[in-house]
């Protein structure tokens, strides 16, 4: 099967009902272009309030799923025909998340995936902000094929990335909030075409951009092929629409399931990763 698939790299201005009006409009562009499926950012429409060891009124922007945000997304999805992974800031039962709902074709809302890992450093105060995720590592049955949604720093962890690959995962999207030469040149790209080689499934990495307060989000999004092969990238410092196609196929086809899969000895390390 092959699916046309979007990343809508865009950057976040001051006013999120103004974003998400944008990111609509987006939707439309990537439908329009033939896309089956199309992916935001981490915290697509709010500026990067994590950036902030304290933001006063961060709190105030997390949002119910569904809800009104959610809701909207929904609506355009099922307008479109487009399978989408957003993400936004989510309130549930007194607790705050880093949530990317999934929406099927017809706007059916599949499921949510939580961050799971909660990073604190300079700039990314997440923690302050942030409950761990208690969703684990889904993978949603799209019309487009299955899909798994791995949030910004949970792709530093190996174990979730071949989760998601053990549970059947042929795309695994990518929401990040990534700064300008924010690691050594080169290593969160090497990391994700690594996942995408050694668990046999399609990565796509779909990054902010834009200069804010203390952060200049770098954009360059792209697509890793299960052969570790980048497919295609987004602009430097630039809103972009990355559109590509991806032939499912090349999953069964690749080393990890024709090889690497094959001769896994999980009974010698148990209690790594997911078997």
């Amino acid at each position: 099967m092959t699916v046309r698939l979007a990343l809508a790299q865009v950057a976040a201005g001051r006013d999120p009902a103004r974003n998400l009006e944008r990111a609509l409009a987006t939707m439309d562009a990537a439908a329009d272009l033939g896309a089956g499926l199309v992916a935001f950012p981490e915290l697509a429409l709010l500026r990067f309030f994590p950036q902030w060891e304290r933001h006063a009124g961060a709190r105030e922007l997390a949002e119910p799923i569904p809800g009104p945000t959610s809701d909207r997304i929904a609506a355009k999805a099922a307008d479109r025909g487009l399978v989408t992974v957003f993400n936004q800031y989510e309130a549930a039962a007194g607790k705050h998340y880093d949530t990317s709902p999934v929406f099927d074709a017809d706007g059916t809302l599949l499921g949510i995936t939580r961050m799971v890992h909660i990073t604190d450093y300079a700039c990314f105060h997440e923690q302050a902000y942030y409950d761990p995720g208690d969703r684990g590592a889904p993978v949603y049955e799209t019309r487009v094929g299955r899909v798994g949604v791995a949030i910004c720093y949970d792709r530093h962890y190996p174990e979730y990335m071949r989760a998601l690959g053990l549970a059947g995962a042929e795309l695994v999207v990518i929401p990040q909030a990534g700064g300008l030469d924010e690691w050594p040149e080169g290593m969160y790209e090497a990391e994700v075409r690594t996942a995408a080689f050694q668990n046999g499934y399609f990565a796509a990495l779909c990054n902010r951009v834009g200069a804010e307060e203390r952060l200049t989000f770098a954009g360059e999004s792209f697509v890793s092929a299960p052969n570790g092969a980048v497919i295609a990238r987004g602009k430097r410092l630039e809103n972009d629409l990355v559109v590509v196609d991806l032939d499912l196929a090349e999953c069964a086809a690749s080393p990890a399931r024709t090889l690497f899969w094959r001769h896994r000895r999980p009974e010698v390390y148990p209690g790594l990763g997911s078997g």
